[in-house]
């Protein structure tokens, strides 16, 4: 396969990030399906998150029944340095959401305020998410490129169709805290988060071609598990308040979504 043929395979996986992300501009429909739809957004980001730290932990344990101590040591040390920055990291530098203002103190538009603080902190934690499944589609874009460059064609290209199903539905993942608040994102911002979920798997393939390494791949894994567990905190913060039997329904359905998506991609051989 030459490096062309590869980078377009990477490009594929990566654009169907843009499948779920129309669902942005949707408008209307009942607080408690809004709030089922944010619910099964985050039952998708906590299969994510399930499945992200699998693949991270694997080489941490493989070098302990190896007794690899040095191995151990670096890998180890990644992976807590990636979950940390990448936990901390949006805390610090996206900031924490803001906190609505009481009534008293802001006189009769106070629930007008309350939904646009609300709003703007859902298009924040939803570029929040896309940073997260960047990070995370970085590290399969690497997948791609490096066993397409050992001539595995055929993993190569099962492991594309898996991650393209994956990346359709974190797409929905990024927009769910939008479907919440009835917040319309624009075509702009739905381009832009798309781009920086979906364009790091190019980018990953592209690094693939060029070198393998197992810590640049554990450290992307580490990062993106990070910065997804700290949007499901938010998420399931924002579920209690807007009604947390109907988001616990949503989480189960989200996950159910994702455990389905993961099992055809095996079933496929990937």
């Amino acid at each position: 396969m030459s490096t062309g043929q590869t980078l377009l395979l990477g490009a594929i996986a990566g654009v169907t990030i843009f499948v779920g992300l129309p669902v942005g501009r949707m408008r209307g429909g009942s607080a408690r399906m809004r709030t089922f739809l944010s619910g099964v957004s985050a039952g998708i980001l906590v299969f994510l998150l399930f499945d992200i730290l699998e693949h991270a932990t694997e080489p941490v344990e493989e070098a302990v029944e190896d007794h690899e101590w040095i191995r151990l040591a670096l890998v180890s040390s990644v992976y807590l340095v990636g979950l940390g920055v990448g936990l901390l990291g949006l805390l610090y530098v996206g900031g924490a959401p803001r906190r609505p203002r009481p009534a008293a103190a802001i006189g009769p538009g106070a629930m007008a305020v309350a939904e646009m603080d609300l709003r703007s902190d859902a298009l924040r934690v939803g570029m929040s998410i896309a940073t997260g499944i960047g990070l995370h589609n970085f590290s399969e874009g690497l997948a791609i490129g490096q066993t397409a460059k050992a001539g595995e064609v055929t993993l190569a290209l099962l492991l594309v169709i898996g991650f393209a199903l994956h990346n359709g539905t974190e797409g929905f993942g990024i927009v769910g805290p939008l479907a919440a608040t009835g917040e319309q994102a624009s075509w702009r911002w739905l381009a832009v988060a798309g781009l920086v979920a979906g364009g790091p798997t190019f980018l990953g393939t592209v690094v693939g071609t060029m070198f393998s390494s197992e810590l640049v791949f554990i450290a992307f894994l580490a990062l993106a598990a990070g910065a997804i567990l700290y949007v499901i905190g938010e998420m399931f913060n924002a579920g209690r308040r807007l009604g947390w039997a109907v988001t616990l329904w949503g989480v189960f359905v989200g996950f159910g979504v994702g455990l389905a998506t993961e099992l055809v991609v095996i079933a496929a051989g990937g």
